[in-house]
């Protein structure tokens, strides 16, 4: 093929994309405001005292795959800040070809967020108007398309990006191997999704045992409810994040010897606490628990919190305190001026201090409250990512060293794998 006739092709194909995702993002625009036009017409036909409990079914069933899609979302602006500020991550995760750009990631982001709303819209629909037992099928079918979709051994909806997760998922749970920068960031991601995946196990339960046909009922938030709030399996499937990464700690240690090891994991241990007083709740006297129980659980959780917020910024990110009076610390910088430093760890404070609606299980009922700083801790984690991938980037390129200054050349291969940029101090 002539040089010429090449580049025509793929000017061609380049200008066709931008065209194709603009249509594909206006029909999904189209398709959500025709799902919310619904939903509020099948809300309109329920009185009052229904559509209040039905509110905390549609929670319930929705909520962790809605904050999963909304995590995607906020994975594909990580995606899109380190492509600008020319930081590595493909090579921090080892991902070499495999990755998806942040266009291709939010188009996964919108097609979850479609799904979600669709079965969602159906799901008001249907009971709106009696059909309850069809109503009720509609979480099931979307619970099910999620794995078989991951699962799917065919060569499209990225294959190879599904099976890299799958086998990180794997070894988070068998840790047979050294640990990867992969491995742990996975974990860490979990960590501040376990309230998602405690109510995950909850719709997956009440789905399995069939209850009420799990539409309009409050049984869920009863003692006797085989998947309401006294369930043992709440408190196990909210540790089980910090399980992993405790276990991940302790190997990383056998591999190293690093003691950084031992303090890191003693970090992720102090949430065993807090969360265990915090089931007890549901277990013994109500006298007991305001007397004794809940102010030791506080104690727990400001100690945790500390702790994290601490590790967050000296070890994570690698600032160290004194850092801000020195002239040269701007010099340090990737994410731009200092003050994006200094609103950072402000914020990551703050939303610490919501830390106890993300992990206690005796906070669970009010489920608004719930939601808002379920909201909160993924913008948390989404802003720790930035500045964890940027130490890694660093550290991958100098010999190391608390915060070290940019001052060799990174290699890195932009997002479509043509051409190398290079990254400097003075960039």
């Amino acid at each position: 093929m002539r040089p010429e006739i090449l580049s025509h092709h793929s000017w061609g194909k380049k200008n066709r994309e931008p065209y194709a995702n603009g249509m594909e993002a206006i029909f999904t625009a189209v398709w959500i405001l025709f799902c919310l036009k619904v939903a509020h017409e099948s809300m309109v036909l329920m009185n009052v005292s229904t559509r209040d409990k039905f509110f905390l079914e549609v929670y319930l069933y929705y909520n962790p795959v809605f904050l999963t899609a909304l995590m995607v979302w906020l994975w594909g602006i990580n995606i899109y800040v380190f492509l600008n500020a020319r930081i590595p991550y493909a090579k921090v995760f080892e991902l070499e070809h495999i990755h998806l750009t942040h266009h291709e990631i939010w188009k996964v982001a919108s097609w979850m967020t479609v799904a979600v709303i669709t079965s969602m819209t159906a799901y008001l629909y249907l009971y709106s108007r009696g059909m309850v037992f069809h109503a009720a099928s509609q979480p099931i079918l979307l619970y099910v398309m999620v794995p078989l979709v991951l699962g799917l051994p065919l060569d499209v909806f990225h294959m190879q990006t599904r099976f890299y997760f799958l086998r990180t998922l794997v070894r988070l749970i068998f840790p047979i191997q050294p640990i990867s920068f992969s491995d742990f960031f996975l974990a860490d991601v979990l960590t501040s999704m376990a309230k998602v995946l405690s109510d995950l196990e909850r719709s997956v339960c009440r789905m399995y045992h069939w209850q009420a046909s799990f539409v309009a009922t409050v049984a869920w938030l009863e003692p006797g409810d085989t998947c309401g709030s006294h369930s043992i399996h709440i408190p196990v499937v909210l540790a089980l994040p910090y399980v992993i990464r405790f276990i991940q700690c302790m190997r990383q240690y056998h591999d190293t010897k690093d003691k950084t090891c031992l303090a890191n994991a003693l970090k992720y241990f102090s949430t065993f606490p807090v969360i265990l007083l915090s089931a007890m709740k549901y277990h013994v006297l109500q006298e007991f628990w305001e007397g004794w129980l809940r102010p030791l659980w506080l104690v727990f959780a400001v100690l945790n919190s500390c702790y994290c917020f601490y590790w967050d910024i000296r070890k994570d990110w690698d600032i160290g305190f004194v850092s801000f009076h020195d002239t040269d610390f701007e010099n340090d910088l990737i994410h731009g001026h200092k003050q994006v430093y200094y609103w950072a760890i402000g914020s990551n404070l703050v939303m610490r201090g919501a830390w106890t609606y993300k992990l206690s299980a005796h906070l669970r009922h009010n489920f608004r409250t719930v939601f808002f700083f379920s909201f909160l801790e993924m913008c948390r984690r989404f802003q720790w990512i930035f500045f964890r991938v940027e130490i890694a980037a660093i550290k991958l390129s100098n010999s190391g060293g608390a915060l070290p200054r940019v001052t060799s050349q990174i290699p890195l291969k932009d997002l479509s794998g043509d051409t190398e940029h290079l990254i400097t101090a003075s960039e």
